[in-house]
């Protein structure tokens, strides 16, 4: 194997398809090459054959503007990915993407590109790994039993995500997570003294890890020394700090231009000579093939050898085997859950219905796991008899501690390395903390369930700074996710449905206040919205569009509004985003487009709601902040009364009828 050729294919492979997409990041591709190669040839467990195979590492390129030194390796390790797909690099529909893309590339385990977010994508992977390997392993017999490893560079070290991920994971003691830490001291501004001189070391000392530092990033022998020291020690997770420079072997070597922007044909052409390196561009040697080729049997035996311990596991341990296979698959049977439906005999907040449902499932779920961001028994989300997660032990309640950021990317990692269904809480207004993570899951389109409680100005004496006025619009923002507000309990168990048989993230939103329970809910909640109390003439003069706390209001003005000779139908809106997918003929059925005048009813803003009200409608909303104040004073001052309801459905009736005088005498 000639390791020196090896990685020079890596670093031309790079800068060459750099160069020819006119776009990408060079300088860590060239400098970390000998970190990512010595990872994959020496130490990584995988098998490019089967790139799912369940008891592989896990590697994160955390620095994912890096995409092209993960592409390489994948290249030259024959993961499928061809050299046209190379010579596609950021182009549209290609395999090589210009950040790595969970489900585009074999071989991406996590989309990266947020600095930061891989790292704690990583400490979730590595969680999950702990959780599994604690369940199933025996003392004669481990079938999960792999490292996770981390690429990651000074923009990383600088994200308060990787602080909070690196924190939690000391407190945990994970000690199979492995971070590498390409330390160039370069950002795209110039060096890294202009912004940040902290000791990254002595940090994560302090945080728990352990630190191992290689002086020498070209060495092969130092970088893989570092790296079985890291192996060896599993009660603490380790950070190995591999001094590099940026853009190596080219001209604009150790500065900032070789960070963000291509070499340019003159610097690729003194690259190559450099490393006095004469294969065609975007060629492999054959050098460089056969080498790899003598890998290959080391690699599939990793997973020849895990097929066989999960034989004689599944002699030895028929029950547990099975329970296994059942996490892998981690499928939930609502159809067996049906009394998640049912209705309490008083009031309830939605949150409460929550803990129970979120009980009832897990009960019969054991690969349900997760907690809150220091608020779950606010957010109630403590799952019975669970048990806590520490260091010390493993159970199925998390204490992510105050950190909502890292908590929505360790979630992500956990969802990905397989066996486990996560979950994890805050409150509503907190969601802001964590968005960035919200918005990965997103993209990757993973069913991340994202419960955030305190729904609404109903926060009450808290005041402006936690009660959520526009949280509702930023998730609604975000394209693939489906926001579920609950109006009451069998509602909130829709939710809870719809969140674990999709394949996309759910953010339920529930109430801090007790909620009436509505006879007139139920499944067709999953349809996003429904018709919860129709009107009596086969064409209503006004519909009111309601969800969460709101509905119960609207369904009594429209009580209060037939007794004065108007027909109202009111609808149920818990989940827009699954309304919208409705076929045109049952969105019609719902909201007749013959009816124009409509009122929406919602304690948040009111943005959203126009495209269902329309230019006739009105909303009864709040687009300002709150302030302190109990929580019926604030429902009342901010027009959430019954009154109100019926004044804006009055004024609806009237704007909507003068409209179509006027499209009459047209």
């Amino acid at each position: 194997m000639d390791d020196k050729l090896t990685i020079s294919t890596i670093r031309v492979l790079c800068a060459e398809a750099i160069e020819k997409a006119n776009s990408g990041h060079p300088g860590i591709c060239l400098g970390a090459a000998p970190m990512a190669y010595t990872l994959w040839s020496r130490h990584l467990k995988h098998n490019p054959k089967n790139p799912n195979f369940f008891d592989r590492d896990r590697f994160v390129l955390s620095a994912g503007h890096g995409s092209m030194l993960l592409y390489s390796l994948l290249h030259i390790f024959d993961y499928g990915l061809t050299k046209e797909d190379l010579m596609r690099f950021r182009q549209y529909t290609s395999k090589t993407p210009g950040h790595p893309e969970y489900g585009v590339t074999a071989g991406v385990e996590v989309s990266t590109g947020p600095l930061g977010q891989g790292v704690a994508n990583a400490v979730g992977f590595a969680l999950a790994e702990r959780i599994l390997s604690e369940k199933f392993n025996k003392p004669d017999c481990k079938i999960v039993d792999h490292y996770t490893y981390a690429l990651c560079g000074d923009g990383c070290m600088m994200e308060g995500i990787e602080n909070e991920a690196a924190s939690i994971a000391g407190t945990l003691k994970l000690g199979k997570l492995i971070v590498l830490y390409d330390s160039n001291k370069i950002t795209i501004e110039g060096s890294t003294d202009l912004a940040f001189t902290e000791d990254v070391g002595k940090r994560h000392e302090a945080l728990g890890w352990q630190v191992i530092r290689v002086v020498d990033g070209e060495s092969i022998e130092q970088i893989s020394a570092a790296i079985t020291l890291a192996k060896a020690d599993t009660t603490r997770p380790s950070l190995i700090i591999v001094d590099t420079t940026i853009g190596y072997g080219s001209p604009l070597a150790g500065t900032c231009k070789c960070h963000g922007a291509p070499l340019g044909a003159a610097n690729v052409a003194e690259l190559r000579k450099a490393l006095s390196y004469k294969v065609k561009p975007f060629e492999v040697s054959s050098q460089v093939t056969d080498g790899i080729a003598e890998l290959a049997p080391t690699l599939a035996k990793y997973e020849s050898e895990w097929n066989k311990a999960v034989k004689a596991y599944k002699t030895k341990y028929p029950e547990d085997y099975e329970e296994f296979m059942r996490w892998r698959k981690a499928e939930i049977d609502f159809d067996v859950l049906d009394s998640i439906y049912d209705m309490p005999s008083k009031d309830e907040a939605t949150r409460a219905s929550s803990q129970r449902i979120l009980n009832i499932i897990a009960e019969k779920n054991p690969f349900i796991v997760g907690g809150s961001a220091d608020l779950a028994t606010s957010n109630m989300v403590v799952i019975s008899g669970g048990g806590d997660m520490s260091a010390e032990s493993v159970g199925r309640n998390i204490h992510f501690g105050i950190r909502e950021h890292a908590m929505g990317a360790m979630i992500n990692g956990m969802y990905l390395h397989g066996g486990l269904l996560p979950f994890c809480a805050t409150f509503t207004v907190f969601s802001d903390y964590m968005k960035a993570a919200i918005r990965m899951s997103a993209l990757m389109n993973i069913p991340a369930v994202y419960i955030l409680s305190h729904d609404s100005i109903g926060v009450g004496e808290d005041g402006p700074t936690h009660q959520p006025i526009e949280q509702l619009e930023m998730l609604r923002s975000i394209p693939g996710i489906k926001v579920f507000r609950p109006a009451d309990s069998k509602e909130t168990a829709a939710a809870y449905e719809s969140a674990w048989t999709g394949k996309s993230p759910t953010a339920i939103v529930l109430s801090r206040q007790g909620l009436k329970q509505l006879d007139c809910t139920g499944t067709d909640a999953l349809y996003g919205g429904y018709i919860v109390s129709d009107s009596e003439k086969e064409t209503p003069d006004v519909i009111l569009i309601s969800n969460g706390s709101e509905l119960a209001l609207s369904i009594e003005a429209k009580e209060k509004l037939k007794a004065e000779g108007i027909d109202a139908r009111v609808v149920s809106m818990p989940c827009m985003e699954l309304f919208d997918i409705q076929t045109q003929k049952y969105r019609e059925s719902v909201l007749p487009s013959s009816v124009r005048a409509r009122v929406a009813v919602e304690a948040g803003r009111s943005t959203s709601w126009y495209k269902y009200v329309g230019l006739d409608g009105e909303c009864c909303c709040i687009d300002r902040f709150g302030m302190s104040a109990p929580a019926s004073v604030m429902f009342e001052i901010s027009g959430f009364t019954v009154d109100n309801v019926i004044k804006l459905a009055k004024k609806t009736i009237k704007a909507s009828a003068k409209a179509a005088a006027a499209r009459d005498d047209e």
